[in-house]
């Protein structure tokens, strides 16, 4: 015959196994929520980082001949690699500097001719224009003078002209990177209060 004792044990034996159960399930539950949140944890993050560097991924974006191009436009005719990245504002700033060694080169190479012109009559005993006002040694620097900045005005305009190529192609890089809100750089200036002098400041913030 089955006594009391027995029966309270098994009771208890029944009530422990049902606890253990009723433990794992509890567990099991709270792990599968944990390994839930992590999962879309990670998605989030991949997903945002995929959103940072979608400007490597996408083609249109990212075009490794654009600076090529911006380049060869400008080549071919002054201020059109400006035009081809858009900086229409540039156009006016590459023409007024082109043509303002294109002038001091005419204007240099007219008054160059003259006093050349001047210089070998009054070698030949011809009457010249400038008979009445300068001498022969005056003649002849006037022609080296202007010569030197006859020149001189020619190399800037090739400068210049290879300047706006070269200014072109690194504006076309540039404008393919990514420009972050993270990062901020802001110019300032200050005074020192002990020597009660202006000088130039410089920040440069990083946020994560």
């Amino acid at each position: 015959m089955v006594s009391k004792k027995h029966i309270i044990a098994c009771l208890l034996l029944l009530l422990s196994f049902q606890y253990s159960i009723s433990q794992n399930t509890t567990d099991n539950n709270t792990k599968e929520t944990e390994n839930k949140a992590n999962a879309e944890r990670l998605v989030a993050e991949a997903e945002e980082e995929k959103t940072d560097n979608s400007f490597l991924l996408d083609e249109d974006y990212f075009n490794p001949l654009s600076p090529a191009k911006a380049a060869f436009y400008s080549a071919v005719l002054p201020g059109l690699g400006q035009a081809y990245n858009k900086r229409y504002w540039k156009i006016p700033i590459v023409y007024g500097a082109l043509a303002s060694s294109l002038y001091y080169y005419s204007i240099n190479n007219t008054s160059y001719k003259r006093y050349r012109k001047a210089f070998k009559q009054r070698t030949a005993g011809e009457i010249d224009e400038f008979y009445n006002t300068f001498s022969l040694a005056s003649l002849e620097n006037a022609q080296q003078v202007l010569r030197r900045n006859r020149d001189t005005s020619l190399l800037t305009f090739i400068g210049l002209y290879a300047l706006q190529i070269l200014e072109a192609s690194i504006d076309a890089h540039l404008l393919q990177f990514n420009m972050s809100d993270k990062i901020s750089f802001d110019p300032k200036l200050m005074r020192n209060q002990w020597s009660d002098q202006n000088y130039v400041g410089l920040s440069i913030n990083l946020n994560f």
